[in-house]
């Protein structure tokens, strides 16, 4: 259900790092909790994000909710396809619906996050 090769936050994101560029998103989880999604806010390209801040908000039928940086950096990337269509979050927040990419200012950051089985069994433990 969550992918091995990424890392996962308590807050529910997700990185994929490859290089000194990391993928980030939200996951299946965090999008279940959410509900209908009807609104992204994603932070400029060219924006400075730092571990653990908000680097934007995601706003569905029950609330708006902060989506914290996993890792810290340059956003290099956003993705535009969720401006239109936020409701790919809940379609594929694995995949598709990435929110934005980051060239990593430390990537010994991604080291620290939780593994697929751990974040499984933090999901777990929350319910």
């Amino acid at each position: 259900m969550y992918p091995e090769n990424f890392r996962y936050t308590k807050e529910h994101e997700w990185v994929l790092a490859e290089g000194d560029t990391a993928t980030v998103g939200i996951t299946d989880h965090a999008q279940e909790e959410l509900g209908d999604i009807v609104y992204v806010d994603l932070p400029k390209v060219g924006s400075r994000v730092e571990q653990g801040k908000s680097l934007g908000s995601v706003e569905s039928v029950k609330a708006v909710s902060d989506v914290y940086s996993p890792v810290s950096g340059e956003v290099t990337e956003a993705n535009a396809l969720l401006a239109d269509a936020p409701e790919k979050l809940n379609e594929d927040p694995h995949g598709a619906a990435w929110l934005v990419k980051i060239k990593l200012s430390a990537p010994e950051e991604v080291q620290n996050l939780m593994s697929a089985s751990e974040y499984q069994t933090y999901v777990g433990a929350e319910k």
